[in-house]
């Protein structure tokens, strides 16, 4: 049964029972994956607001089945708009330091929306124990190849369970994949699905800290290794501030990668912002990867060029409250939140800064839309509505938005 389908059916039983689905769901130890899927198919509340409707943008508990045993993981895709079929892109996350189970979903918004513009569908999976996805996550060590390989099991899980749905082009499909992710897709590149034509490796690998394992010269033999048994084309980015992978390394990759018989066209850039590590998931950074991914599709026989309309994303205006840089001028923050605000001031762009009538307040910078981030973190510490101050170089606070503080209660 198709998702479309599914979800359909699966809004007439959550319209009858939706309480106790949620209630089971949270605390029965087992469940079939129906129940699940019916459960967790729509958009979570939580992002419900954030979602970019400008690219059709959903998220679904995608059912797979992983070694012999079905889960779902939480997914995101855009599509144009139709019913397609569209080629498709997969995106592999990578690893944040912590329990990747309070990991965030991943979304490479300002990759997805290039890939939309060209007639893609975009699915970012989170694999097995990240975010809201089944299963758990194993960390294999300093076995660069079996770690490569464990993530690609659920790359492959996941494009099975995709290239069944009626919206997705079976001959067009394209893997690529980010730290880990990218790790994950040179793996995957072994694995000879049918239909996929090439991988985009955006500064993919995996780093070990605190070990005493030679964990980039095991890097190396599994890029080798995967190379011997790849025989599709791909693109590679690594920058020269990265902080995972430095330039003398990205090159020890490839040569090992090309001289086992595999292909890959290395692009090395300079510095971006504080860490190349991150490009891709900058939008500022779609001027390094852009160029050089048209010409890598064009190769490969994929769509290149645009052919879809999407409106931006829509953002609050400028205003005239006060001149960003006037930090008194900033209401309600106490002393470490200004000090707070003069931090923000030093970071890159995109950025945002939140605050709120009881004081609470947060920033963030670059990644998925900042604004929605600073206003999450912001909203998690205050009792009252936290509202956006800044985006980018622009004070979007108005006059009417302040109120007085909520009273203080008396014993």
């Amino acid at each position: 049964m198709g998702l479309v389908a599914l979800r359909k059916d699966v809004m007439k039983v959550l319209s009858r029972s939706a309480f106790l689905a949620c209630l089971f769901c949270c605390s029965a130890s087992r469940f079939t994956l129906t129940l699940v899927f019916a459960t967790l198919v729509i958009s979570h509340p939580t992002d419900a607001a954030s979602l970019d409707t400008t690219v059709n943008e959903e998220v679904i508990m995608l059912p797979v089945i992983s070694n012999g045993s079905k889960l779902p993981l939480e997914t995101t895709i855009f599509r144009p708009p139709g019913e397609g079929p569209f080629p498709l892109l997969v995106m592999n996350h990578g690893k944040d330091r912590g329990n990747p189970a309070r990991q965030t979903r991943d979304r490479f918004l300002a990759l997805s929306r290039e890939f939309v513009r060209r007639g893609y569908a975009v699915a970012v999976p989170m694999r097995k124990g990240f975010a809201a996805s089944g299963g758990s996550y194993t960390d294999l060590g300093c076995n660069m190849t079996d770690n490569g390989q464990q993530q690609a099991d659920d790359v492959e899980s996941a494009l099975k369970a995709l290239v069944q749905q009626a919206w997705v082009d079976r001959e067009r499909i394209l893997v690529a994949g980010q730290s880990y992710g990218g790790l994950a897709t040179m793996a995957f590149g072994t694995r000879h699905f049918p239909g996929v034509r090439g991988l985009l490796n955006f500064a993919g690998g995996l780093r070990i800290d605190g070990s005493s394992c030679d964990w980039k010269s095991s890097l190396v033999s599994a890029f080798a290794g995967f190379g011997a048994r790849t025989l599709l084309p791909s693109l590679w980015f690594y920058g020269e501030n990265d902080s995972y992978f430095d330039p003398a390394l990205a090159a020890r990759l490839q040569q090992a990668y090309q001289s086992a018989g595999g292909s890959a066209q290395l692009v090395t850039y300079g510095r971006f912002k504080k860490d190349a590590h991150g490009m891709v998931g900058s939008h500022d950074g779609v001027t390094i990867w852009l160029p050089e991914t048209e010409r890598f599709l064009k190769r490969i026989g994929m769509p290149a060029e645009p052919s879809v309309r999407i409106a931006e994303i829509p953002r609050p205006p400028a205003t005239q409250f006060a001149s960003l840089a006037n930090i008194a001028a900033v209401p309600y923050l106490s002393e470490k939140g200004r000090a707070g605000y003069r931090d923000y001031l030093g970071k890159s762009a995109p950025r945002a800064f939140a605050l709120s009538s009881s004081g609470a307040w947060s920033w963030a910078e670059e990644g998925d839309d900042p604004a929605e981030r600073a206003l999450a973190h912001c909203q998690k510490n205050s009792s009252t509505e936290c509202k956006l101050y800044s985006i980018d170089n622009d004070v979007v606070w108005e006059a009417q938005n302040i109120s007085p503080p909520p009273p203080l209660s008396v014993n």
